[in-house]
């Protein structure tokens, strides 16, 4: 029997702390339907019997401390909510008993923004990671040595495992499903609970609005330029002139600021703008194409598909707004 303990931090999201007890519990009972013994084996700990979550609306009460459980195979981190940096003080007794039990051979789970706790622990350094799009410039200035891949619905770096963002943790749970109670029963736990288990990336959600904390003032001079003027032509060449700045300089600047390259950060602020057009009118996506300063209809797909996952039609008749209405409504 697989031994799974679902940690309960201070200030947790519920559902990230109930969802995957639903999930690893439907297993047993289906299990226990077909005559068989359960697989997993599931406890809740906490740091108190008894710990406040989602603002304090709530509290899950805990039987086992971090002191009781001596071993477990496999250690899941919920999402936290409220400001992140407070959330890590709050939770710092987690990192060395997680290291403890990853040294004893545990594996390790996060969902969603619970991949700040996980990081935290040094576990993740020089491996890949996925959070919560929203959170990823955060997650980068605090996690410079974690590989982030906000694309990414989820990771496995040998065992230790992460999901993208708020309900997408129940994908990386039927991906642990599969894993150890094989593909027949994910496929199963999807049908129970309506989970997409094809979903692999989290592209299409994500809104971006491009890095702007930091000091580099000439680099958000040269952002606000490409979001003021992504309709143009925009090279490299020209920011560093009007920046004064060579380009070698101004490319490893921009990198280091934004963690894109110029050349990606015009590409997502173009097709952030025809996301915007796709969703919200009735334009055709190769009017939308030359709006947004595209002139090659096979550039602008290849790029689009690449950032968002959906090709510009697919995007437009899953998001746009009359579309999705008249689809409810049966029109």
């Amino acid at each position: 029997m697989k031994h799974i303990t679902i940690l309960v931090p201070r200030g947790a999201i519920l559902g990230s702390i109930e969802g995957p007890r639903l999930v690893f519990s439907e297993v047993n009972a289906l299990l226990g339907r077909l005559g068989r013994p359960p697989l997993f084996h599931l406890e809740l700990v906490g740091l108190a019997h008894e710990t406040p979550v989602c603002g304090g609306l709530y509290a899950v009460y805990t039987p086992l401390l971090l002191a009781d459980v001596a071993r477990t195979d496999l250690v899941i981190i919920p999402a936290v909510d409220g400001d992140l940096t407070l959330a890590l003080e709050r939770n710092a007794e987690f990192s060395p008993w997680i290291l403890g039990q990853h040294a004893r051979g545990a594996e390790v789970a996060s969902l969603c923004v619970g991949a700040f706790l996980l990081a935290a622990t040094g576990l993740l350094n020089g491996r890949q990671c996925t959070t919560h799009w929203a959170a990823a410039a955060d997650f980068r200035r605090m996690f410079p040595a974690v590989e982030l891949v906000e694309d990414r619905l989820v990771t496995d770096a040998h065992g230790i495992y992460s999901s993208g963002g708020a309900f997408s943790y129940l994908n990386l749970v039927l991906y642990l499903v599969e894993k150890f109670a094989g593909r027949e029963m994910a496929v199963t736990c999807a049908k129970v609970f309506q989970i997409d288990i094809e979903r692999v990336s989290q592209s299409a959600f994500i809104v971006f609005n491009g890095q702007k904390e930091h000091g580099d003032e000439p680099i958000k001079k040269a952002q606000g330029y490409i979001e003021d003027n992504y309709q143009e032509k925009i090279t490299v060449d020209q920011l560093a002139e009007m920046l004064a700045l060579g380009r070698r300089n101004l490319e490893r600047r921009f990198k280091k600021a934004t963690a894109n390259s110029v050349v990606e950060y015009i590409q997502r602020v173009k097709i952030e703008a025809a996301k915007n057009s796709l969703e919200s009118s009735r334009e055709n996506v190769s009017e939308v194409m030359y709006q947004v300063g595209y002139t090659d209809p096979k550039a602008f797909r290849s790029t689009f598909k690449r950032l968002t996952g959906l090709s510009p039609k697919q995007y437009r008749d899953k998001y746009q707004r009359e579309a999705v209405v008249g689809g409810i409504l049966g029109r």
